[in-house]
């Protein structure tokens, strides 16, 4: 498995396999670079997890945490085992075998946090069962955690956002915004760019699209949303197919919820000014560079949605929410700002630019 894992000047430095005869838990953990601080990067539990689906995992917190300028390196874990089949009890004796296998690593070369099918109840059995704190971030808040109902990577998003229509030169008031996603990404970067003055045209979940050219109430949106489990039950509004909301004639589409959405099956039919990415990888690569031909400012995912693993850091030195909001504007104002007026000066597109940006600073580190 770990065969066709590519090595190069970065890393991966260390890639683990640990199992525990015990609970039969098998998993893994890929340290990529470590030269700017410890490996940071979640735990995904899921039946299909593999060596190579963490390292390219790993390898992206590499350069995102690099470009929030944070004093972390990369890294990232599976836990191969099926949480719909497992009882609580397996899932938590699962975890601890796990926290305590890394116990040579963690914390000092690999910090945890929840990534798929984990969440701040496993982050809570992990950090006991490993003995340190600071093992993982996404702890509940009675130890010291920062909660992620308070939407961190939604309020990056909306700041990545912010600074892309300056750099376009649109007035967020009035400013016309398509949200694919209503979740904890979307639902917040919705919030805040309505309470910034901008549209909400049309915002999707897993039901639907709902889209009014004259602008949706979020107050309401998020009503009928608790009430009915569909954003699609708003009314006024015109009802879509999902995939029509990444065709809209917008200022900005916010694809934050499934990889892939835009491909070259779509890429012709996008409509909007700016794409500020609050998924991870919701356009391939060469794609980007399609929109990027067609004039379309696209801001990459490791730049636009980092407020995560700010938040992350934040809960790391024990800081609490206000110091996070702080830290997050911050972060993602100056590094969006860098990211894309470094793009306009060279004329690339803007995850080129991130990543000579990212690269740059681990390469001056490990120079150190």
């Amino acid at each position: 498995m770990k065969d066709d894992i590519k090595h190069d000047e970065f890393g991966p430095k260390k890639i683990l396999d640990v199992y525990d005869s015990k609970t039969k838990m098998r998993g893994f953990v890929v340290i990529d670079n470590i030269t700017l601080g410890p490996g940071k990067g979640g735990i995904r539990m899921t039946p299909t997890v593999t060596v190579k689906e963490v390292f390219r995992l790993a390898r992206a917190m590499t350069w995102k945490c690099a470009l929030a300028e944070l004093p972390f390196g990369g890294a990232k874990s599976g836990i191969i085992a099926d949480d719909k089949v497992i009882s609580k009890e397996q899932k938590k004796a699962i975890v601890e075998a796990f926290a305590r296998a890394l116990k040579p690593v963690c914390p000092s070369m690999y910090v945890a946090a929840p990534d798929m099918n984990m969440s701040e109840e496993e982050m809570k059995w992990f950090a006991e069962a490993n003995g340190s704190m600071k093992a993982c971030t996404g702890k509940p808040a009675d130890m010291g955690g920062i909660p992620h109902e308070l939407g961190s990577t939604g309020f990056g998003v909306y700041h990545a956002t912010l600074a892309a229509l300056e750099h376009v030169g649109i007035d967020v008031k009035g400013a016309t915004v398509a949200v694919e996603g209503f979740g904890n990404v979307g639902s917040f970067v919705a919030k805040y760019l309505s309470e910034a003055g901008a549209k909400i045209v049309a915002v999707s979940d897993s039901k639907g699209v709902i889209y009014n050219k004259d602008g949706l109430d979020f107050k309401k949106l998020r009503k009928v949303k608790d009430e009915t489990r569909a954003v699609k039950n708003y009314k006024p509004g015109e009802v879509l197919p999902n995939e029509k909301i990444f065709e809209l004639a917008v200022d900005v589409l916010i694809p934050a919820a499934l990889p892939d959405v835009i491909t070259e099956k779509n890429v012709d039919k996008v409509k909007a000014k700016i794409i500020s990415q609050g998924a991870n990888i919701p356009i391939p690569h060469d794609i980007e560079k399609v929109l990027h031909k067609k004039g379309v400012l696209v801001v990459p995912d490791f730049v636009a949605n980092a407020g995560g693993v700010i938040s992350s850091y934040v809960e790391y030195i024990g800081g609490k929410p206000e110091q996070m909001f702080k830290e997050v504007e911050e972060r993602i104002k100056r590094n969006t700002k860098l990211v894309l007026e470094k793009a306009k000066e060279k004329n690339i597109c803007p995850r080129d630019a991130a990543m000579e940006i990212a690269k740059d600073r681990v390469k001056k580190a490990m120079k150190k």
